[in-house]
């Protein structure tokens, strides 16, 4: 019932005219980075969101007006201006066409759902195992570690490691951005930052050991 909900909601926000103040927004978790007027990146996670704007928490606050360009896990990039201040952070619109309103409205359903029913990973995607199963992770402070993909689907993986990040760390698998979201017996699962093709997906995995 609750994701039925949040489906037939966020859809009605994909129709409507591009006016911000009309659109319901949705509680999410998502990471990301943002770039302000000065060039400079900074981390930046997305409390709720609809397709006219968002709220980010955020170390560094812009100026009201100011442009902001942003990169969010899942969503892709977005751009708009800063409106207001929030504790911890601020709001700003987001400046998209009717078309990437819609794409907008389809992923925040998805985000929503998945929240909502407490999902550990994205489970739409059949699991396979590459034909190159071994890659590597790489960590924020640059550190590599060696490691064997157990299965992959489009939206993440299972790793086989030794090292166990603490999670939510953001991390580059060959040569794609992913996040850890759950820690097993002999590794870590990881969620990319977008759906991936499954030739690219292939594709990227396999070039890891050859860069």
């Amino acid at each position: 019932m609750a994701g039925r909900t949040a489906t037939n909601r966020i859809a009605a926000l994909a129709a409507k005219e591009p006016d911000r103040r009309r659109f319901s927004r949705v509680e999410i978790n998502v990471l990301g980075r943002f770039m302000l007027e000065n060039r400079r990146e900074y981390p930046c996670q997305v409390v709720n969101m609809s397709p006219g704007g968002a709220a980010f928490i955020s170390p560094v606050m812009g100026e009201i007006g100011e442009r902001v360009v942003a990169y969010l896990d899942h969503i892709g990039r977005v751009e708009g201006k800063i409106v207001r201040e929030i504790d911890g952070g601020f709001a700003m619109t987001v400046n998209a066409s009717a078309r990437k309103r819609d794409k907008l409205a389809s992923v925040l359903t998805w985000l929503a759902n998945k929240d909502e029913l407490n999902l550990p990973e994205d489970r739409r995607f059949d699991r396979f195992v590459p034909k190159n199963p071994m890659t590597k992770i790489i960590l924020p402070d640059g550190r590599e570690y060696a490691c064997r993909i157990v299965d992959v689907s489009l939206s993440g993986a299972a790793l086989k490691t030794d090292v166990r990040p603490a999670l939510g760390t953001p991390i580059t698998l060959g040569k794609m951005r992913a996040r850890i979201v759950r820690h097993f017996e002999e590794g870590i699962a990881v969620e990319f930052a977008s759906v991936q093709n499954k030739e690219l997906l292939e594709h990227h995995i396999s070039n890891a050991e050859k860069r």
